[in-house]
């Protein structure tokens, strides 16, 4: 019987860890063994091994990215897994790490090769892919021998935030990122970019990527040629691709969405549907009217054009990006507007800013002064004089046209919209159909956005309901991974799903676009409306967040029924020894 350790660490995904720590202890327990299991997240340490626990231990577990307080294991045998690898098959990590060798002296010679790597991860909502990416990178890096640590920018702000020490240290700086990372910590360090997929599929190459290809920050790329050139081009691509942009813009978007909504919906609780009339004035639901309308949601555009722009040119877009989101709204222009504007003043300060030159002593005038002004010039006189006034008439033309969407027509579009929610769970496809549900917030068309948090919470929904009703179809480890899957479904993470669906994509994920494309279909066919771009069942309670909500409900729970079913029928039933 051999005596265990592990200690996971997950920042904000707690539920998971608590699972992962309970998997484990079963795990040890069903092979004869025991196992002490350490768990740290954003709500704290729990269960903390008591001083000198190393002692007798045969080996320890180290589970998830961020402070694992490893010092306290040295000289002992260590493993390191995924959190996801935990919940998919707790009982194969734990036989992974008590057949894993112990640290050979034959080893010794690598130790020169040990890189120290800082990382940062980073997704637009900043939820699950933030936390896979980190995972992917941590346990790849551990891997091939070298030291990491991983700083993941999430939806509540930065967790395990790198110190200075640790940066300046650092041999290579690797962002796996979706959005744009303010990179000015970095100066003069290697620096390599990727997105967050990278680091999720193959984690090892990505490492071996950035030690191999980082370049100094603020320096031009090495020319490359032949194969390399060719296989460099798609990567520069997927790192600062218009795609990108627009999804830092939107990630920067969601707070002032999710804040408006709600303060609109908790102020028509309050006050009736009139709240918003001179009459109410002094009322508490006015005020908290004019906070949500005339504060959070005036900042919407702006925020998105802004952040557009600073994807693209870095700070000094900032400025013209937000002057340029104002005056989108103020023509009528909503997001479209927004969205172009925040283009036009992102390229156009990053033109500026390569082709003016100026003496050095005046070199910090540009970002505080020059770049502003002119980019903010270049992009208000294109707004009003060029594009404001097309773009809000085409806003106007789909916002009537969406508005007055009844029958066929509505149910079509939310098919494509339930689909796409589902087809990559987190991915370009369902972030395409989020952000344009998300957008259309600012110009009061809410339809979109509640087949979108609908259909988006059915795949990990589904599952769960799958692995409870069809037992058969999954191992045990999928049965017990199924509940964490439940549980992020009700808070519309979709990712939830992605493990099954890695584990067996051409039958998961046809079941998944069916439940959820019948969910949006249902949605958009009753005329549901919600006007918050996230929350999941969460959000539902309060009063005017969504309309028809029963009619909702019932779409939420045939899109999850469909997709258990239908997991049912496409998926073979497990081996007895894999479902024990």
């Amino acid at each position: 019987m051999a005596n265990m350790l592990a200690v996971i660490a997950a920042g904000d995904l707690s539920t998971q860890a608590v699972l992962a720590a309970e998997a484990l202890r079963k795990a040890a327990a069903a092979l004869g063994h025991t196992i002490q299991v350490e768990v740290r997240s954003s709500l704290g340490v729990r269960n903390t091994l008591p001083t000198g626990a190393a002692q007798g231990a045969q080996g320890v577990i180290l589970v998830g990215s961020g402070d694992l307080g490893e010092e306290r294991f040295a000289g002992l045998k260590r493993s390191v897994a995924a959190l996801d690898a935990v919940l998919r098959d707790a009982r194969a990590v734990l036989e992974q790490a008590l057949a894993a060798p112990a640290q050979a002296p034959a080893q010794a010679p690598a130790q020169t090769a040990t890189k120290k790597i800082v990382a940062i991860t980073s997704c637009p909502t900043g939820i699950a892919h933030t936390f896979m990416a980190a995972e992917g990178i941590q346990q790849a890096a551990q891997a091939l021998g070298h030291t990491v640590r991983v700083e993941t920018q999430g939806s509540v702000g930065a967790r395990d935030t790198l110190t200075e020490q640790e940066i300046r240290e650092a041999d290579v700086v690797l962002i796996a990122a979706d959005t744009q990372v303010d990179l000015a910590r970095f100066a003069g360090k290697r620096v390599f970019k990727s997105g967050t997929k990278p680091a999720i599929n193959d984690g090892r190459a990505l490492v071996e990527r950035a030690l191999a290809e980082a370049q100094p920050h603020g320096a031009a790329p090495a020319p490359a040629d032949g194969a390399a050139a060719g296989k460099a081009e798609p990567a520069a691509a997927q790192r600062s691709g218009p795609y990108k942009h627009l999804m830092t813009g939107v990630s920067f978007m969601l707070p002032f969405v999710v804040t408006g909504g709600l303060l609109i919906a908790i102020a028509f609780a309050l006050g009736g549907i009139y709240v918003f009339e001179d009459s109410q004035q002094g009322t508490l639901g006015n005020a908290l009217f004019q906070i949500g309308a005339k504060g959070a949601f005036a900042l919407m555009v702006p925020a998105l054009a802004g952040y557009i722009a600073f994807s693209i040119a870095d700070r000094p877009g900032i400025t013209p990006g937000m002057v340029g989101g104002i005056l989108a709204a103020n023509l009528g222009a909503g997001f479209l507007g927004g969205i172009v504007a925040g283009f036009i003043a992102g390229y156009a300060t990053s033109f500026l800013n390569r082709n003016i030159r100026l003496h050095k002593n005046l070199e910090g005038l540009k970002p505080v002064l020059i770049l502003p002004l002119l980019g903010s010039l270049i992009t208000g006189l294109a707004m009003i004089y060029v594009v404001g006034a097309p773009v809000a008439e085409a806003l106007a033309v789909l916002s009537a046209w969406l508005k007055g969407m009844q029958g066929s027509s509505a149910i079509l579009l939310g098919l494509l919209i339930g689909a796409m929610m589902a087809f990559d769970m987190g991915g370009p496809v369902n972030k395409a159909a989020y952000a344009f549900s998300t957008g259309l917030i600012a110009s009061q068309v809410y339809t979109p956005m509640a087949a979108a948090m609908a259909a988006g919470m059915v795949p990990p929904l589904g599952i769960a309901l799958a692995t409870k009703l069809f037992a058969s179809r999954f191992t045990k480890e999928e049965r017990e991974a199924g509940n964490a899957a439940g549980i992020l479904g009700i808070a519309f993470i979709t990712e939830g799903a992605i493990p099954f669906a890695a584990r067996d994509p051409l039958r998961v994920i046809p079941a998944l676009v069916l439940g959820a494309a019948l969910t949006g279909a249902i949605s958009m066919g009753i005329g549901a409306e919600l006007k918050v771009p996230h929350g999941g069942i969460f959000v539902l309670p309060i009063p005017n967040a969504v309309t028809h909500l029963a009619g909702y409900v019932v779409a939420l729970v045939a899109g999850t029924v469909t997709t258990a079913v239908a997991l049912r029928f496409l998926k073979r039933p497990v081996s007895s020894v894999a479902a024990a």
